[in-house]
């Protein structure tokens, strides 16, 4: 019946009655037409739907606007969309493959034929996608059967969609259409091509089909939309400077790594600059986990198949791992060690556990592999073999709170260390509807989550929860932190785990005289250093913390008459672990203060007839200009004063 009434839950936890097969524009049209112009789909039930698709009975519903990740998500689908129709317009005969929503924006596989795009076209293509977008055509959904979605891809001659939709179940396949264009699509999409005001193709790569390099190659388009052509302009300027900041530009100017296809791809090769940074960041490390009472383990960079056969690794990271190492022994394999968690598990059944022994805290720096694909590869945020800052602790059940909470406060500390103010600590928990994925019982997963959710309020951290986000074996929390440009990243996470425990068969005697099983949590604040190392490096542009910086002075002297005295200066300041070089070049002082200045060396100390006489030295900040003239003495204890206040715990 026309009138029947369901029950809408807003986000706020009020409940409003709508006649069924109600929208969610139409809830949003009743709260307030501002509000409703901005909708661009609703939350149903978890789940994202068009703005205009009716609700046939009582839900959750939340109305998802350009300021909800998921709004944007179907902005950019929709957008892709736009981009393919254009494309047909301009290049008719032409071939799509997958069109997703991504981090920032979207992407499209065509095929272009015997005709690939040369990059000239760009703005013809986007000049087109504002003409359509203007046209405010409806994106319109539509339910086909499998039957006639054949027969309309067999007769546009796409294989790429028709196998696609051999992957697909009668009953459960849509096609979505906006003006001329029709694609295969489950949405959902936005309204109408209105709302995208402004276009902007970013990139174009190729990419095989499925991934797979006997398919043939596509050319993927990578663009992205906003719904004000400000914030395209705002983005385009946050991308220069992006591009300055790269990490792989900065990398090499500083000296700080570099690849080499002989040793392989993703295989980082630490210079001295950068070793003595990412050694820095490990004495920092260590020094903080010994005060929180770690022992610092060291395990083999390989381990025994049945390892991580017991573990579950391998059926996990198996076929994506490099393959496994056979011996002489007939049968015998072993792996490059994708984690460091079984080993550890392994020392702490090396000896019977009390509960007065708990916890335990086991922490190392350990490098792990892993067989990312060739294009997945990205400087050092995509590597396959780095350093995890791991530790994993083994706690008694009525510990885990007080543990969580230590872990928190390391974290805590090591961003404030290295200047990362904005960031938001993800609760990840287990889906209430689903629970047969996780292993473990309601009262062990209980138990973790509250002490979860019950740490982060006690420390006042900023969170979000997510449901079903918690990984199989527990839940965790995420740290998202923001950088310097206001991009996302995730460093540092804390989980609770009951599966290894179990894998493992660890014990511990309790009180009662009893086996029991300690409860794991793994940490890694850094997560890995060369992700680390690689969000560092443009969150700062380069320039480090003077604590971390690999070059923290250099000693300029104005002529060669002046060494002698800079390296008096230079051994003064070695005794009091400030290490930096002496530039003795034949160049005039301005042109070794500007190189000083490229290299983002922190202090400059120039010495001279004056200073030598009077045993000082003129100091110059990087960035900052001249601090007048100091004894050595006077330098040392600024110096000293400056990463006093920066490690202050």
């Amino acid at each position: 019946m026309s009138n029947q009434k369901i029950k809408i839950t807003l986000p706020d936890g009020s409940v409003r009655e709508y006649e069924k097969g109600v929208s969610g524009l139409q809830i949003a049209l009743s709260i307030s037409e501002g509000l409703a112009r901005n909708v661009l789909a609703a939350k149903v039930n978890g789940d994202v739907w068009d703005a205009d698709r009716p609700i046939q009975q009582d839900a959750k519903v939340q109305l998802l606007t350009w300021n909800d990740a998921e709004g944007k998500n179907t902005f950019w689908h929709s957008s892709a969309h736009l981009m393919a129709e254009a494309l047909e317009a301009l290049y008719p005969g032409i071939k799509f493959g997958i069109g997703p929503p991504i981090e920032n924006g979207f992407y499209y596989d065509v095929d272009f034929g015997d005709k690939p795009l040369d990059g000239s076209e760009l703005e013809k293509i986007e000049a087109k996608m504002m003409e359509l977008a203007k046209q405010k055509n409806e994106y319109v959904r539509e339910e086909v059967s499998k039957k006639d979605a054949v027969a309309y891809f067999t007769e546009k001659g796409d294989e790429y969609k028709l196998d696609l939709l051999e992957g697909l179940e009668d009953g459960s396949i849509t096609f979505y259409k906006q003006g001329n264009f029709v694609d295969l699509c489950k949405g959902p999409h936005i309204p109408n091509t209105g709302f995208i005001k402004a276009a902007k193709i970013l990139n174009i790569a190729g990419a095989y089909w499925r991934g797979d390099e006997k398919k043939k190659m596509l050319t993927r388009l990578y663009g992205i939309t906003f719904p004000k052509a400000k914030e395209l302009q705002d983005y385009l300027t946050l991308l220069e400077e992006a591009k300055k900041r790269d990490h792989r530009k900065l990398g090499r100017e500083l000296e700080l790594f570099t690849f080499s296809e002989k040793v392989g791809m993703g295989l980082p090769l630490w210079l001295p600059k950068g070793t003595l940074l990412r050694e820095r960041l490990v004495n920092f490390m260590k020094k903080a986990q010994d005060k929180s009472g770690y022992q610092q383990v060291v395990t083999p960079h390989i381990g025994h198949k049945a390892l991580y056969e017991t573990s579950g690794h391998y059926e996990k990271y198996g076929k994506d791992s490099f393959q496994p190492i056979a011996t002489p022994n007939e049968g015998e394999e072993f792996l490059l060690k994708p984690m460091n968690c079984p080993h550890h598990c392994e020392i702490y059944k090396h000896k019977p556990r009390s509960y007065k022994d708990l916890p335990i805290r086991y922490a190392e720096f350990g490098t792990v592999y892993r067989y990312e694909q060739s294009g997945e590869l990205h400087g050092l945020t995509r590597v396959r073999g780095f350093t995890q800052d791991d530790a994993h602790i083994f706690c008694r059940p009525d510990q885990v709170k007080e543990e969580f909470i230590k872990v928190i406060d390391l974290v805590l500390y090591v961003f404030k260390a290295l200047g990362f103010e904005d960031f938001t600590a993800q609760i990840s928990l287990r889906d209430p509807d689903n629970r047969d994925k996780y292993i473990g019982t309601d009262e062990a997963w209980n138990k973790a989550e509250s002490a979860i959710i019950e740490a982060a309020k006690e420390k006042g951290l900023q969170t979000v929860t997510e449901l079903g986000e918690a990984a199989f074996y527990g839940p965790k929390l995420d740290f998202m932190v923001k950088d310097a440009l206001g991009r996302k990243w995730q460093l540092g996470t804390i989980q609770v785990d009951y599966n290894l425990p179990e894998r493992f068969q660890l014990e511990y005697i309790g009180s009662d005289n009893q086996k029991h099983r300690p409860v794991m949590i793994h940490r890694a604040p850094f997560g890995s250093l060369e992700r680390f190392v690689a969000v560092l490096i443009e969150h700062c542009a380069g320039n480090f913390p003077l604590w971390l910086s690999p070059e923290q002075i250099t000693i300029l002297p104005i002529s060669e008459k002046y060494v002698e005295y800079a390296e008096q200066v230079k051994s003064m300041l070695e005794e009091h672990d400030i290490v930096g070089v002496i530039d003795n070049r034949d160049e005039k002082i301005g042109r070794k203060i500007r190189d000083a200045e490229v290299k983002k060396i922190h202090f400059m100390l120039i010495v001279g007839e004056k200073e030598q006489a009077e045993g000082k030295i003129s100091v110059r900040k990087h960035g900052e200009g001249d601090l007048g003239s100091l004894s050595p003495e006077e330098f040392v204890a600024h110096f000293k004063g400056i990463i006093g206040e920066s490690l202050k715990n």
